[in-house]
């Protein structure tokens, strides 16, 4: 484990803190407060049980069963076939870090304290999580309403001693960033004896709380978001170098342009601009040259970069709400707080809803995957700039190859962006959808699971394009009067990219530095040295 403790209260989760949990293997603790809105919680399921009362998901079947009641004797029998029924996903299996984003985002949920679950339910997710107890879920499945209802089944069967899981045998590797230990398969029990744990049994409500969410999608939009903010700043970087070593001007990212037009993303990307490349010699030694107006890619990179910034901001307005989110059904509330159909004694009412409907993420996720594409889509054409001898700068050589024609130079390195970017369209268009299922109970459904899944390969696509817009803007810096001194951050970003990627003076394959440079920017070490260098994070 590594990494400061990530206290759960159903509150305050960011996506900072999945990733932390996620990726970098931080412990996780339950925050009292969690606990008592958990007891509390199940308290109110009790009084419901012996009100007798007919309850969804309490006491009677599930979908289009609902009006099925089901006797006091085979409640825990009905929570245990639900698991077992809805884990009935296909396709891989989701990675590890997906898996500890889906644990961590349905534990934070049911700590808010609306489920009904048991104070041991939610210790065993935790235990799992700092037990590195990972259990084997197949990605497909999931409809984006009632939640992400097959992975979440997968998920929990583990937690009764069933379905299949992996333990880790190698925790603190995760803090080093090394290639993770997939760990044994095991079955569900031997994994939880492998991590000191014992499976539970589900009494009534538990097994519909555990898979009722929408914690797959939220999970992986909240490691997508954190890699497609990073990849934006990078993009920024690369927009700024690409400027400096075509000898285009920053004119463009002037504020009085952007106070007259004030969205605020545009705003911020100009300004990252001119933090880049403040005290940059290469700028100043063409300030008063007689051009007129630089291409739209370079020109417009306020303009596009800022949509961008847009988007993905609604999309991380969404992602930390439903992060800290009551996202199953039914929800269970002190019966003062209700005032509709609600069921129970006086101090219970559970409310049937359709929080766990995906449609509030699904539609930002679709919108800031076609942002990304449009990102990725204008570093292409910087690229261009940079290689094409009919558009670029009279200083710079046919694909930057100094013996072009001989050599290729970095001719290639652009195809791939290319398809990238086509990629990243396709990625792009909405995969939001609706087929009916469950007798036609659940009649419309978000698919917002594939929404998550497209904006996260689209973030990995788009950091490969930004990768090569840098590769291409370092080399074209070989061809810029040495003696002229770049930005104080593009400075930075440059020998960031030389640490990595020597300059091409004779062809050889590109491919692992290019996948290289798109690991730098997923892992945020653009940002760092960035903000090394002028003291200051980006925006």
């Amino acid at each position: 484990m590594s990494g400061q403790t990530v206290v759960v209260d159903g509150e305050s989760l960011s996506p900072e803190d999945v990733e932390a949990v996620a990726r970098h293997g931080a412990p996780v603790a339950i925050a009292d407060d969690a606990r008592e809105a958990v007891r509390a919680s199940r308290e109110r399921v009790e009084d419901v049980l012996d009100s007798d009362e007919a309850v969804y998901g309490v006491n009677t079947g599930f979908g289009s069963l609902v009006d099925t009641r089901i006797d006091a004797d085979d409640l825990e029998a009905l929570q245990t076939n639900l698991l077992r029924s809805h884990a009935a996903g296909a396709g891989d299996e989701l990675g590890e870090e997906a898996v500890r984003a889906l644990l961590l985002t349905r534990l934070n949920a049911l700590a808010k304290g609306y489920s009904g679950i048991r104070e041991r339910v939610l210790d065993l997710l935790a235990d799992m999580l700092n037990g590195s107890v990972h259990p084997v879920v197949p990605s497909r499945g999931s409809l984006g309403a009632s939640g992400d209802l097959a992975p979440l089944a997968h998920l929990s069967l583990v937690l009764i001693g069933e379905g299949a899981a992996r333990v880790s045998p190698r925790d603190t590797d995760r803090a080093s960033g090394e290639p993770q230990a997939d760990g044994d398969r095991l079955p569900g029990d031997e994994a939880l004896a492998a991590g000191g744990l014992e499976p539970v049994t589900l009494r009534a409500k538990e097994g519909l709380a555990l898979i009722n969410g929408t914690q797959l999608t939220s999970g992986l939009a909240a490691l997508a978001l954190v890699d497609a903010e990073r990849v934006l700043r990078a993009a920024d970087a690369a927009g700024a170098l690409t400027t400096e070593v075509t000898m285009s001007t920053t004119a463009n990212c002037d504020p009085a342009i952007h106070e007259v037009r004030p969205h605020d993303g545009q705003a911020a990307s100009a300004r990252n601009v001119k933090r880049l490349t403040a005290d940059s010699e290469v700028v100043e030694s063409h300030r008063n040259c007689d051009r007129v107006q630089d291409a739209y890619s370079i020109r417009c990179l306020p303009q596009v970069h800022g949509a961008v910034r847009d988007a993905l901001a609604h999309l991380r307005d969404a992602v930390e709400t439903e992060l800290n989110s009551a996202t199953d059904n039914p929800l269970v509330f002190d019966g003062d707080r209700v005032n509709s159909r609600a069921s129970g004694t006086e101090r219970a009412a559970v409310v049937s809803g359709g929080n766990f409907h995906g449609e509030p993420l699904a539609l930002r996720l679709d919108y800031a995957a076609s942002a990304l594409a449009e990102l990725a889509a204008v570093s292409e054409r910087r690229i261009d700039r940079l290689l094409n001898p009919e558009t670029q700068e009279t200083h710079l050589v046919p694909f930057l190859s100094p013996e072009s024609g001989l050599h290729s130079g970095l001719m290639i390195p652009q195809y791939t962006a290319a398809s990238l970017v086509n990629d990243l369209r396709s990625l792009g268009q909405p995969a939001v959808d609706n087929t009916p299922v469950s007798g036609n109970q659940e009649d419309h459904v978000s698919m917002s699971g594939g929404s998550a899944y497209n904006i996260r390969e689209a973030a990995e696509k788009a950091a490969t394009v930004v990768g090569v817009e840098l590769l291409c803007a370092a080399q074209a810096r070989e061809f810029v009067d040495d003696g002229l001194a770049l930005g104080t951050g593009t400075a930075a970003v440059y020998d960031l990219v030389r640490e990595v990627s020597d300059p091409v003076t004779v062809d050889r394959s590109l491919s692992g530095e290019m996948e290289t440079l798109a690991d730098l920017i997923r892992e945020g070490m653009v940002d760092e040295s960035v903000e090394r260098a002028l003291g200051e994070s980006l925006e």
